[in-house]
């Protein structure tokens, strides 16, 4: 993710599209990033109908983005296909979209059109806050990095690195330890689950120092969803980083729990 060139960035026209256009032009602009407005009418509006949406888009937003090389492409057609099919064969770095909308993709939703995008598309997808107003930074200052304990969240963690360094923000690591035992008010069960999540800790730690990642690493107990919010807030992130590798299968615990985490996040997330 440090070597992003090329942003995504779906719009269609509503509110929520306008609270992000701080955030695609903050990004773009400290990675020197090509922006390409993508408007999808829905099905069955083509020719005329398509045209009338290009010449709209190509109106929309005309000083948002100073500086920057910016493409206007109007589709017609499902709205998450596009995305994704636009995404792959353009070369798109990272798509940035709202969690939420109430124009052309009206059903733009965790659970509808974000949903599709986030299973299809291949590269990583920024999602909003699932809230009306935006109050997070657009260029994070902190960012915290939910891993899980595999191979694959090492190599999230030493992506994380990259896009902290290049957005100069502090990155922090954070794994969830599930509950082992129902009897945590016994003190042989809690020492029982301590023993387990210093186990993890340990282990979660040699993989990062392998990775040649050095953010201080967090173990906390409890859902994943439940502790990735909290710790979230607590730490006032700005933006979070996930691994969703494939939403559809369970590529590990922290990926099940994906669409819970965008929906609930009090920042952005980042899913890769």
């Amino acid at each position: 993710m440090s070597a992003l060139r090329h942003i995504l960035f779906p719009y269609d026209f509503s509110a929520q599209c306008d609270e992000i256009v701080p955030f695609v032009r903050a990004l773009a602009q400290r990675v020197s990033a090509r922006v390409t407005l993508l408007s999808v009418a829905p099905p069955g509006e083509v020719g005329a109908a398509t045209e009338a949406l290009q010449r709209r888009l190509d109106r929309a937003l005309p000083d948002a983005f100073p500086g920057l090389i910016v493409e206007r492409v109007a589709a017609a057609g499902d709205a998450a296909y596009h995305i994704a099919d636009f995404s792959a064969r353009r070369s798109v770095d990272l798509i940035m979209l709202p969690t939420h909308g109430l124009g052309l993709f009206r059903t733009m939703l965790v659970g509808s059109v974000t949903a599709k995008v986030l299973h299809d598309a291949a590269c990583p997808v920024w999602t909003a806050a699932h809230a009306d107003a935006q109050t997070a930074l657009p260029l994070p200052r902190t960012v915290l990095c939910a891993v899980d304990d595999s191979d694959a969240g090492a190599e999230l963690a030493r992506c994380a690195t990259g896009f902290a360094t290049v957005v100069g923000a502090r990155l922090q690591m954070f794994h969830v330890v599930g509950p082992v035992t129902d009897w945590s008010s016994l003190e042989s069960e809690r020492r029982l689950q301590e023993h387990v999540r210093e186990q993890t800790r340990a282990r979660i730690a040699a993989r990062l120092q392998a990775a040649g990642v050095t953010a201080p690493l967090r173990v906390a107990l409890g859902g994943v969803v439940e502790a990735v919010v909290e710790e979230a807030r607590q730490e006032g992130a700005d933006l979070v980083i996930l691994g969703r590798g494939s939403v559809a299968e369970p590529f590990g615990r922290l990926r099940t729990h994906a669409f819970g985490i965008i929906h609930r996040s009090p920042c952005p997330v980042i899913s890769v």
